[in-house]
């Protein structure tokens, strides 16, 4: 509920500020006093755009602040998504300099004015006279039934799923575009794959291949220089070996006369082990180094082979070839996958399609059920306001494919007159019908707590007597089930509210300024007497403001 609204610096107010109460309150004034300058102050603080013509002083800033109650938690999931603060008291500041920079706040935290209209518009429903053509907008009458059907939360589920729909439908068409485009491009793919598959790389192959192709390849080189070096050590007239033991036998009989020459015995005869171990070896080496023509030839088409991939494919080395085997291996089985991957994504979106279609079949259930009462309860409210044949429906139709807000298109029929079948709304309405339509609605709407303050500006505009009455006690209803702040040239509507609002132009300054005030009972009756009698005051007016208050 609005509390409080602060105007500083704003068109004709210089300082303004009002306090507003629950349940029913008009605003009245002579044209041109200041009522719509009041109603662009609290959309400015509600997230409006900034004007800097509306600078009282054009030296100053402007600064309206609006405080809301707020009753319930309903609206703490949108304070806590934004990182605001929820309290049951909250103030909406908007400030605008003369150098046209616009800051906005809630509860002194500072937010973007997409932020400040979103919460804004949870709080306060300002309906001008031009707002009714909104009931030919399809998407507005589609909202205005699902508020009825209290199907909101229920709506937003289902536009999660369908989300999740469509992601699988794009993903299920990229997928299957993929393997349309790539079928060639695998193909040769796999062939490549299969060629690097059959030579069975192994790691390190290519190197040993290498190594044991230029042994057999100088073979005999390799034994001559090892029957050589063996003949070094052991088989020849000056064999190292030999020699060694004579040079043994030598260290053995200095050991004997001279003890402390152990240690060089010990290392010569270390050294002779190792000499033996070498020649040894050397024999062995010797021996396996035999000329094998087959397993030269079986070697060097192996090698020959891998040379011609390495070649063939532009690598340098051996294990680049291996990695791109890897890699083509990852690539074809990726493809070969994408077969298993679209029979997944479509079963998936069949399930997905099946409880879409739930959700969207019981958001048309509870529809329908409300188009009916919502129907009735504007046709009852529409023959009341001179419209005695008046026949409100809502026609909720199925479509074919499924739609961000379900399966249905919502249409408003209507028909004014006696015996003729119902139409669009938006074909058939006159301006004074789609008015009192609007009001009819919103009173009906507003039963449904949709929204904590309504404020009508001037919606009874074209209408008199018996209806305007009618009009008043509607208004007058709403205001048991919401705060409802309307703006008036109607006595009878005036007369109805529990708080009477007058603005007015003060002159006595440099400047025009505007003000406003709460009307005692007295005042109250003279206010409705002026507006009963073109401003003339009379005995009789006054009279017959009285019996209006009572």
């Amino acid at each position: 509920m609005l509390q409080q609204l602060n105007i500083k610096n704003y068109a004709l107010i210089e300082d303004l500020s009002v306090d507003f109460t629950d349940g029913f309150s008009v605003i009245t004034g002579e044209t041109g006093a200041g009522k719509s300058i009041l109603l662009g102050a609290l959309g400015f603080v509600l997230g409006d755009r900034a004007d800097t013509g509306v600078l009282f002083n054009k030296e100053m800033k402007c600064v309206v602040e609006a405080h809301f109650q707020l009753n319930g938690n309903n609206l703490q999931p949108l304070f806590d998504s934004n990182d605001l603060d929820f309290d049951k008291e909250c103030i909406f500041r908007r400030e605008l300099s003369p150098q046209k920079k616009s800051r906005a706040f809630i509860n002194d935290t500072p937010v973007s004015l997409q932020v400040m209209k979103e919460i804004g518009s949870q709080l306060v429903d300002i309906h001008s006279q031009h707002d009714s053509l909104l009931l030919t907008d399809a998407d507005f009458q589609l909202h205005l039934l699902d508020e009825i059907a209290q199907s909101q939360n229920l709506l937003v589920d289902y536009q999660t799923n369908y989300g999740v729909y469509n992601s699988l439908k794009r993903r299920l068409n990229e997928l299957r575009e993929t393997a349309s485009k790539n079928i060639a491009e695998n193909d040769y793919l796999k062939f490549q794959l299969d060629e690097l598959q059959k030579a069975q790389l192994k790691e390190g192959e290519y190197a040993e291949i290498e190594q044991s192709l230029n042994v057999m390849e100088n073979a005999e080189e390799i034994r001559s220089l090892l029957f050589s070096a063996n003949g070094l050590l052991e088989n020849s007239e000056t064999a190292i070996l030999p020699q060694l033991n004579e040079l043994l036998s030598a260290m053995h009989r200095l050991k004997q006369l001279m003890p402390s020459s152990e240690e060089l015995l010990q290392r010569i005869e270390s050294t002779q082990l190792e000499l033996k171990d070498i020649a040894y070896d050397l024999e062995r080496i010797g021996d396996g180094a035999q000329f094998d023509e087959e397993k030269l030839q079986e070697l060097q088409e192996r090698f020959d082979l891998l040379s011609r991939l390495m070649m063939k494919h532009h690598v340098k080395e051996f294990e680049a070839l291996i990695a791109l085997r890897d890699e083509l291996e990852t690539k074809v089985n990726a493809f070969e996958n994408i077969d298993q991957e679209i029979a997944q994504t479509e079963s998936a979106l069949k399930k997905q399609e099946t409880l879409l279609r739930e959700l969207a079949s019981k958001l048309h259930a509870l529809r329908m059920k409300a188009a009916k009462t919502f129907g009735d309860q504007v046709t009852d409210l529409a023959r009341q306001l001179a419209m005695p044949h008046a026949v409100f429906q809502i026609a909720v139709e199925l479509l074919k494919d499924f739609s961000p807000t379900g399966l249905d298109q919502v249409r408003f029929m209507f028909s004014a007159n006696k015996g003729i079948e119902v139409a669009e709304l938006s074909k058939v309405a006159s301006g004074g019908e789609l008015s009192r339509l609007m009001l009819s609605i919103k009173s009906v709407v507003s039963q449904y707590n949709y929204i904590p303050t309504l404020i009508f500006d001037e919606i009874d505009t074209g209408v008199s007597g018996e209806v305007a009455a009618k009009i008043g006690g509607i208004m007058q209803g709403m205001g048991t089930s919401l705060q409802l702040i309307s703006i008036t040239h109607l006595p009878q509507v005036a007369s109805k509210a529990a708080h009477h609002f007058f603005i007015y132009k003060d002159n006595e300054g440099a400047r025009t300024q505007s003000h406003i005030k709460v009307l005692s009972t007295k005042e109250r009756i003279t206010e409705i007497a002026k507006m009963l009698s073109n401003d003339k005051v009379t005995p009789e007016a006054l009279k017959a403001a009285e019996v209006l208050l009572n």
